[in-house]
């Protein structure tokens, strides 16, 4: 009998330390529960994190123009200059010199396609030389917009 004795209390010990062990994890044990506000704070910073990659050390937007030409004659830069903004108003045309071109650009996209659509309309007046270059370009990018880095 006192085999059977030593094997019960021992049964009965090992049960009492297991739910002693149980307990113990469950007090252990952390609940975490997320304020719902976290995700949209998340997501803001997601956006200003992309807005910030897109943007140069002088403030401006890293983005396209098309050159329409480049050329040592500051007179012709500076006609083609009024003939784009007669015949394309709603886009900003740009002349700079760079030793020794003057270069003539027009436009502020974010995405190449966009630059694209009028690089072919502009090819119908300037057949020649007219291409889509990367540029820091005016931008002011709405609260809702999404901003692709390409």
């Amino acid at each position: 009998m006192g085999r059977i004795k030593h094997t019960i209390i021992l049964l009965l010990l090992a049960a009492c330390c297991e739910q002693a062990m149980a307990d113990g994890l469950k007090a252990d044990s952390v609940i975490l529960s997320k304020d719902h506000r976290l995700d949209i704070l998340t997501a803001k910073q997601v956006q200003i994190n992309k807005r910030t990659a897109m943007m140069t050390s002088s403030g401006l937007y890293r983005g396209y123009r098309i050159q329409v030409i480049s050329t040592n004659k500051r007179d012709l830069a500076f006609k083609i200059k009024a003939e784009l903004l007669a015949r394309f108003p709603d886009q900003k045309s740009y002349a700079m010199f760079q030793s020794p071109y003057f270069k003539v650009r027009i436009g502020n996209f974010i995405r190449k396609e966009e630059a694209e659509r009028l690089r072919k309309q502009l090819m119908k007046f300037y057949p020649q030389g007219v291409y889509v270059v990367e540029d820091a370009i005016e931008y002011t990018p709405k609260d809702e917009e999404e901003i692709i880095p390409q």
